[in-house]
């Protein structure tokens, strides 16, 4: 089978966040089920940087008003087709945002075209190769179905992952004549969403099926206080509706062999974690003693819970933690937290921004990583402690609550249990998760229990990409 993958980001080439571990993990995982996937992305400068000796697949003259080529390379054992627009994508910021961490205010017209040049390839404009389905990401790509819906040719059947709900693609109606889609996609059956145009919603409407990344997530979805909006497009859609877990690749992320941290091991020598703690020590200027390290590597939003950690950091360096906090968001945020690290020296580190080897060495030294998330589709950061032994104390939401065993009574007698959960999603919530770790971690007999049990969970995208291979079967066979 044949699949053309639509997304705006892809690890190893480009990553903002958690889409771009998807979309760089799951083609791969998908070859043992017969799976054949190109992904298509837009040629920001760092692809193009990165990329060595593509072939020109195809030209655009006119791709919405630009000339565009479709180059095809192999990179990092994916099959890419990347789209290469320099007025679109050869800029000096990120993929969605400028130097100063705005928003491109033509990022409609930029991802509009990425999803045509999908449904472009996807019509088979491609020589020598045609998809037999379309799995498009998120509102980047959203828009792929909606212009294979309305533009005259020939309709293969197409998957729309939600990875963010929160995240949409809205723009106000005047866009609509530059999409040069045709005047009746305007519609509650197209693409108008409370007079503007959404391009995700346009995707939920027009995507023969849709899955968000865990089962939770997709229940979650249904009602307002989590479908931000979309609540009811969506429970049109439910019997389309599929919840199907994100993994990692475990390949990367193995604590057995990962080159980034300082000293590798496995669950029978988890000793020689010390050595990675003692690189988070000296990273984040924290105090040597042997009172247990809490991580945090999160985008420092609202939505991550940011300011309910804030809240409660001096009373976790009251009870004997430390705090280690690697990201970079919202400035408020980043101050509150800077602000503890200046009240609480030697117990609280900030380091501001993205460090990909230093989460790596965060997870095989920290002793718990900390995720307060008010909602999470999935979440990897979760995945990936299991994986390093550093026991994830989460909130009971979305994919959180689905890959985490609540240490409670009846997980402990059965030597199940993988981490903390807590609910409500609130400053005192989070406090007495924080007490709840703070005492299992004074028997460490069950604490390291806990980290074996964690480190023996199934976290790669074996049974995740069987579901999406049957998923891509059915549709395939019933064409769509």
């Amino acid at each position: 089978m044949k699949v053309l993958s639509v997304a705006s980001e892809v690890f190893p080439l480009i990553k903002t966040g958690g889409l771009a571990d998807v979309a760089g993990a799951l083609p791969i995982a998908l070859r043992p089920y017969g799976v054949e996937t190109r992904t298509l992305i837009p040629g920001y400068p760092a692809v193009m940087k990165a990329i060595r000796n593509p072939v020109v697949r195809l030209e655009f003259t006119d791709l919405l008003g630009e000339q565009a080529t479709v180059l095809e390379v192999e990179h990092g054992g994916i099959s890419f087709l990347v789209l290469d627009a320099p007025a679109y994508y050869s800029r000096t910021g990120g993929p969605y945002v400028d130097a100063t961490g705005r928003d491109y205010p033509d990022n409609w017209r930029r991802f509009a075209a990425l999803s045509l040049a999908g449904a472009e390839i996807a019509a088979g404009r491609l020589p020598g190769w045609q998809p037999d389905l379309v799995h498009a990401h998120d509102w980047q790509s959203a828009l792929v179905p909606v212009y294979m819906r309305y533009y005259p040719t020939p309709e293969l059947p197409s998957v729309l992952t939600i990875h963010n709900i929160a995240f949409q693609g809205q723009f106000g109606p005047g866009i609509f004549p530059g999409l040069r889609l045709p005047a009746h996609a305007f519609s509650m059956e197209g693409v108008e969403y409370y007079g503007d145009v959404g391009f995700l919603k346009g995707g939920l409407q027009t995507a023969h099926a849709l899955t968000t990344v865990s089962p939770s997530y997709a229940e979650e979805i249904l009602t307002p206080e989590f479908g931000m909006g979309l609540e009811g497009v969506i429970a049109s859609r439910a019997n389309s509706l599929h919840g199907i877990v994100n993994g990692i690749d475990d390949d990367i992320w193995n604590p057995a062999t990962d080159a980034m941290i300082a000293q590798t091991y496995s669950a029978a020598t988890l000793k020689d974690r010390a050595v990675n703690r003692e690189r988070v020590i000296e990273y984040f200027g924290l105090d040597h003693d042997d009172g247990p390290i809490f991580c945090v590597v999160s985008r420092l939003t609202w939505q991550k819970g940011m300011d309910l950690l804030a809240g409660v950091a001096s009373e976790i360096v009251h009870m004997g933690g430390k705090l280690a906090i690697l990201g970079a968001g919202d400035a408020a945020l980043e101050g509150a937290l800077f602000a503890a690290a200046g009240r609480h020296r030697g117990r609280v580190g900030v380091s501001a921004g993205y460090n990909e080897p230093m989460s790596h060495i965060m997870q095989g030294g920290c002793d718990a990583i900390i995720i307060p998330s008010r909602f999470e589709p999935c979440g990897l950061t979760q995945l990936y402690g299991l994986r390093y032994g550093c026991l994830p104390i989460v909130a009971r939401t979305g994919g959180l609550n689905d890959t985490i065993i609540d240490a409670n009574h009846a997980a402990l007698q059965a030597k199940v249990a993988t981490g903390i959960q807590f609910s409500p999603v609130t400053a005192g919530g989070l406090l007495q998760a924080m007490r709840r770790a703070m005492h299992l971690f004074q028997d460490r007999k069950v604490w390291t229990q806990m980290q074996k049990q964690g480190m023996k969970s199934d976290v790669s995208w074996g049974r995740s990409a069987e579901r999406y291979a049957a998923l891509y079967s059915s549709l395939v066979s019933r064409g769509a």
